[in-house]
């Protein structure tokens, strides 16, 4: 427009073309670019931050390239903070299209939460003998966290389908509550070398958490973190079914396997917290 007021981004050294940002039309009328880059201004104010990152629709990946440039052309953030652009993608149903709610219209969170609630409850009113209230508040917690499961588990950009059904599972083990119910303790417990095929495989299952960890946050993937949860969730139940721990008659072998269980535990619960959710106990 006539009389806008424009920042050039671009640079001789860079190879890929990029339009300049304009961040107020000629009739004094600001833009998307206007707001982000003054929300540059108050997280730089707020925060002094090293690295910013943008978690944002894929397609907007011009979009912010041009306000990451226009900001450091500007002063705005210093030349060494590091901004970063992670777009993602579309959640889509079990037909492969965007979701959509039962007449047609876009799915609000708010409804996909309820709808996935309501179904959660049904599943589990359907196999078990709980209280009501139980149920709701299992319902409630499993449900949200089958929503956050299913949308960290695909890599950030691609689009995906969320099928709650392979995202929720209720079988259960109280193991552990069993092991304290025949009077027995959990401390001076310690993990010996691997009995069995089964338990040696969760050992190196568990071994890799710190791997896992370092390697999600260098690339900014947490799908790899809830992977890795896959893994150590089927590694357990391999080991639990492969293995009498309760009846083993060697006490310090039992140990070591209600060690290794509790170990397995703590990883997963760790793992689940990163990534923001919880799960039942």
């Amino acid at each position: 427009d006539e009389g806008a007021l424009v920042i050039d981004v671009q640079e001789e050294t860079d190879t890929k073309e990029v339009p300049p940002c304009m961040i107020q039309k000629s009739d004094g009328a600001s833009l998307y670019g206007t707001t982000d880059l003054a929300t540059l201004v108050q997280r730089e104010a707020d925060y002094h931050p090293d690295k910013i990152i943008y978690v944002v629709d894929k397609r907007q990946e011009l979009h912010f390239l041009q306000v990451f440039r226009a900001s450091k052309k500007t002063g705005i953030v210093p030349e060494e903070t590091h901004l970063r652009f992670l777009g993602f993608g579309t959640m889509n149903g079990k037909d492969g299209k965007p979701f959509k709610t039962r007449e047609g219209g876009v799915m609000r969170l708010e409804n996909l939460i309820a709808e996935i609630e309501e179904e959660m409850y049904k599943k589990i009113a359907e196999n078990r003998t709980v209280a009501e209230d139980e149920a709701k508040e299992t319902a409630k917690i499993v449900g949200m966290s089958a929503i956050k499961y299913g949308d960290l588990s695909n890599q950030a950009s691609k689009d995906y389908v969320f099928d709650v059904d392979r995202f929720t599972s209720f079988e259960g083990k109280s193991i552990l509550n069993k092991y304290q119910a025949q009077g027995k303790s959990f401390e001076g417990l310690a993990i010996e070398s691997a009995h069995n095929e089964s338990e040696k495989a969760l050992m190196l299952e568990v071994a890799k958490y710190n791997e896992v960890m370092e390697t999600a946050y260098e690339e900014l993937a947490p799908h790899k973190v809830c992977a890795y949860i896959y893994d150590v969730a089927n590694a357990f139940n391999r080991f639990y079914h492969e293995t009498k721990i309760l009846s083993e008659e060697n006490e310090a072998r039992q140990k070591s396997y209600i060690a290794l269980l509790i170990l397995a535990k703590k990883v997963l619960e760790a793992c689940i917290d990163v990534l923001g959710f919880e799960a039942p106990e």
